[in-house]
């Protein structure tokens, strides 16, 4: 399925005519650079069990989170961000070309987001959810206000409360919308929508734990980015360190497979494998 996935996403790069010598290639650098596809694979994991029959028709949705959680990382890199030069491998592309078109190129990728979702193969009330899923949690409501708190805090050692809030906002709500999605998709009922945001929600403050684990245990050429990289930030290691951590990890990962068994039995067998081959270790 993910091959699938990769391969329609060469094919539907964004591009644009004009005369700027390099924009299409930085708008597809980042892309093409790889990545795990984790929420593209989250999308397409609920409609292929609930009905793979819509997979195809997903495509330009599970795309649509890409780009705009691949906006998220170029933004993030920025030097008034983070001023990372590595990302998914490669330079990043103020590194390779210049902030200026950075920017810009996360820019883009943010809004063509929402024109994929406005163009996709579906009913007109289905893409309206999804737009709306997508901004909200991709949005002032999500992903922006925890990178807005990410930043402000940094050297400002945040309670694990607080910490728990950033990271539900930064990471886990596009994490848990991936899933949403993929359930509106499929008209699933609202009692098992619901029980699908939540678990995503889990899922993403998993994923942020692993991350910070990652980052304090794996090299820039292992992890794909620059690491030992948090020394300011406020992390689930620097706060319960390593050992804790580790283990704030594999209870979130018990508790998941317990969860994933409240689910219709195909999503929850393919969701029990996605935890096992990306967090249990």
């Amino acid at each position: 399925m993910l091959e699938d996935f990769e391969s329609y996403l060469k094919q539907n790069l964004p591009k644009v005519e004009s005369f700027h010598p390099h924009f299409n290639d930085a708008l597809s650098k980042m892309l093409l650079a790889g990545g795990k596809r984790f929420r593209p694979l989250l999308l397409l994991s609920v409609v292929e069990a609930s009905n793979p029959l819509l997979v195809k028709n997903s495509y330009p949705v599970a795309l649509a989170i890409e780009l705009l959680h691949t906006y998220s990382l170029i933004h993030d890199d920025l030097p008034c961000m983070d001023d990372a030069d590595l990302r998914r491998g490669e330079p990043t592309l103020h590194v390779v070309y210049d902030e200026v078109t950075a920017t810009l190129v996360g820019d883009a990728l943010n809004t063509h987001s929402f024109y994929l979702l406005a163009n996709a193969p579906l009913s007109d009330e289905i893409k309206i959810k999804l737009v709306s899923i997508l901004a909200r949690d991709g949005g002032i409501e999500g992903m922006i206000i925890g990178q807005a708190i990410d930043c402000e805090f940094e050297d400002k050692k945040l309670s694990l409360e607080e910490l728990r809030f950033l990271h539900y906002n930064k990471t886990a709500k596009l994490i848990a919308a991936s899933l949403l999605m993929g359930g509106v998709i499929c008209e699933l009922g609202k009692k098992e929508l619901d029980t699908l945001y939540d678990f995503g929600l889990k899922l993403g403050l998993l994923f942020q734990v692993q991350d910070d684990i990652i980052d304090a245990t794996c090299s820039s050429k292992e992890a794909g980015k620059p690491t030992l990289n948090d020394g300011h930030k406020n992390s689930f290691v620097n706060l319960l360190g390593l050992d804790e951590a580790i283990g704030h990890r594999d209870g979130l990962v018990e508790e998941l497979v317990s969860e994933a068994d409240s689910l219709e039995d195909n999503l929850a067998k393919k969701l029990k494998e996605i935890i096992n081959k990306y967090f249990k270790g």
